[in-house]
């Protein structure tokens, strides 16, 4: 079972500290108000969602009590150090120990879920979440979640998943995470997850020229790079620059970096599936009119055109963010990567990274996380007496008013400033980029060290904070709306006739908005399983491959050689049960529409 999911949450870790705004307001995320029908939670939903702060468990003075977090979002491994574990220490004197799948390895999974202990608190996709249930490792927590005030706001969104568990009689055993309090169909950000984000300065220079296509799209990345080969410290720059570690996550095969590029025309990978921008029909991934077909050709014009990082294929995820830090990648496509660049500096002096429209491109955006995200919190069967009550405060902590602003907008005059009018704003927003030093008080070392590691949150960084009326996210706050009225961003709306890149979509028809259900998938069989991991490893590898190729037709050739050999393992038989997997979620969003 796959329970590794891409980890671009830790931009929330971004979100927190107001880069993404930067790129438009973008919110990844991760993800305006300049919008005037998609405005964020913050002016549709009621402020007092969130109905309390969780009374703190006695912290006393003893040893503090450890819980295990078998947690399928985290991209750190053992016990959570710095600011975040104080202030989790202080107020419940517990050690979170994280178990993460994704640095330990998919094997990790079954060996604790034979063992009949995966954790204290467990973290996994809906799929793995509910064969636990099934298998006895999850704790029934019906009787209790009403007691828990924080939690109990988002009972509707809670028992909508759970009503969906096979053989469910009313329990409940997950609570879901990312829920929000607008509605499954609204979309409230400003940036979607992904789109073509350009460096401003660098695009300016050329004269803000439209693009129409992709092939505009590599000149004017080629463009970009033989003006400033180079960042300031003399290291090479390249259009993008690529990392392995996240293939065959979050329930789709192949690339991680091609799989998101397929949204930008408004595609989205299920699995072995793509689903077409009409939102109701599939094709395998393997058709060659389909987006991973396209934008793998994509990267691999870039790569011709000398405008890949030739690390590409064999670094990871840090060693690529370090690049974004450092000035040497002049696309994303996440809209979390401009956590680790636009800091209000280059905002103010436009050379942060921001989103430029491709004319042929239909934007694939899911809706608001209403029911959540598809990650679901649960405690682990297990666990009983002082430690599940401990476990329960701290849930209900962690999806309180005070909890949620640790987790999004950080700490209190290091991250933000408390205006006499009850409204923060925002300060130190590089303290995630450069590792800032936190005050004594937090235990001082840097801000990224003792960030929240568990990298999930049970309630979005877009719902309202009852405390200010706006969201926990300062992307939305009035005072970062106004702070980030930059030159850029005002030379921006000039160009494209919108305040934000949502907005542009929106008036433009670009916008394809996904809404949002809560459906439980079915499991694959052991055969399934075999024949899935037998395609991810051989896609990824003929896809790296194909990349680095010369022309066109080696590109086709070693694609066919590719075709050839997924079916030879299997793949239809993949492919049509995951269309028949995928269906019912499909149905319900088109119910919705």
């Amino acid at each position: 079972m796959n329970t590794k999911r891409i980890v671009s949450l830790f931009a929330a870790g971004a979100l927190v500290l107001g880069t993404l705004a930067g790129c438009g307001g973008a919110a990844t995320q991760p993800a305006g108000s300049g919008q005037t029908d998609t405005q964020p939670a913050a002016t549709e939903a009621k402020a007092d969602t969130a109905v309390a702060d969780t009374p703190a468990a006695d912290a006393g003075s003893g040893e503090a009590m450890m819980i295990e977090v078998y947690d399928a979002a985290a991209n750190y491994q053992g016990l959570q150090t710095g600011w975040f574990d104080k202030v989790v220490k202080d107020r419940f004197n517990i050690d979170l120990n994280i178990i993460a799948p994704q640095v330990a390895g998919d094997a990790i999974y079954q060996t604790r879920t034979q063992s009949g202990n995966l954790g204290d608190i467990v973290l996994l996709d809906s799929v793995d979440f509910a064969d636990c249930v099934k298998e006895g490792l999850i704790k029934d927590i019906t009787a209790d979640l009403p007691n828990y005030p924080n939690l109990a706001a988002y009972m509707d969104q809670i028992k909508v998943y759970n009503s969906g568990l096979e053989g469910n009689n009313g329990e409940i055993y997950g609570i879901p995470t990312q829920m929000m309090n607008t509605s499954p169909t609204s979309y409230s950000q400003d940036v979607i997850y992904s789109s073509p984000l350009l460096r401003w300065d660098y695009y300016q220079e050329l004269g803000c020229p439209d693009i129409k296509d992709l092939d505009d799209l590599v000149d004017v990345l080629g463009q970009m790079q033989k003006a400033h080969p180079t960042n300031d410290a003399g290291d090479p720059c390249y259009a993008v620059s690529l990392w392995p570690d996240w293939d065959g996550n979050d329930n789709m095969l192949g690339i991680a970096n091609v799989v998101q590029l397929t949204t930008w025309y408004g595609e989205k990978i299920k699995d072995s599936a793509i689903l077409r921008a009409d939102g109701k029909t599939f094709t395998p991934l393997t058709d060659k009119t389909a987006t991973y077909y396209k934008m793998l050709k994509f990267l691999n014009s870039l790569y011709r055109a000398g405008l890949v990082d030739p690390d590409s294929g064999s670094q990871d995820w840090n060693a690529a963010c370090a690049k974004m830090s450092a000035g040497q990648v002049n696309m994303f496509w996440y809209s979390w990567q401009v956590g680790f660049w636009n800091s209000q500096d280059r905002l103010d002096n436009g050379t942060a990274m921001i989103f430029v429209p491709v004319g042929d491109q239909n934007y694939y955006a899911d809706a608001d996380a209403y029911y959540g995200s598809g990650r679901v919190f649960g405690v682990g069967s297990g666990v009983d007496g002082e430690k599940y009550e401990t476990i329960m405060k701290f849930l209900d902590w962690y999806a309180s008013p005070e909890g949620l602003e640790f987790e999004h907008s950080g700490i209190k005059d290091f991250n933000y400033t408390v205006g006499s009018d009850g409204k923060y704003t925002a300060i130190n927003d590089n303290a995630l980029m450069d590792n800032l030093p936190v005050p004594e008080e937090y235990g001082g070392a840097g801000y990224s060290d003792g960030n929240n590691q568990i990298n999930e949150w049970i309630v979005s960084a877009n719902s309202v904070n009852p405390n200010t009326g706006e969201t926990y996210a300062k992307d939305y706050w009035a005072s970062w709306k106004a702070s980030t009225q930059t030159q850029m961003k005002k030379d921006w709306a000039a160009k494209f006739g919108a305040a934000e890149p949502a907005e542009w979509m929106k008036k433009n028809n670009k916008l394809v908005i996904s809404p949002n259900v809560a459906v439980t998938l079915v499991s694959d069989t052991p055969d399934i399983s075999l024949i899935r991991n037998s395609c991810e490893e051989k896609l990824e590898e003929y896809s790296w491959q194909m990349i680095f190729l010369n022309d066109d037709a080696a590109f086709d050739a070693k694609w066919d050689e590719m075709t050839a050999t997924l079916d030879g393992l299997g793949f239809q038989d993949l492919y049509n049960f995951d269309i028949a997997k995928w269906q019912p979620q499909i149905d319900a969003k088109n119910a919705l529409k």
